[in-house]
């Protein structure tokens, strides 16, 4: 598994310094099923604005 992972969003309530994610866990699903052709047919589900 992956050590980091890395996020750009600064405005979630996972997001560290770095652009790292300090989820526990994070969700990533896919908008065409169970499988994706690339990154524009995924999304993380793990995203909670901050202050919620």
């Amino acid at each position: 598994m992956a050590k980091d992972v890395l996020c750009e969003v600064n405005n979630c309530s996972y997001w560290a310094q770095g652009n790292k994610c300090s989820a526990e866990q994070i969700y990533v699903v896919s908008h065409t099923g169970m499988t994706a052709d690339s990154q524009k047919e995924t999304d993380c589900q793990t995203f909670e604005p901050q202050g919620h």
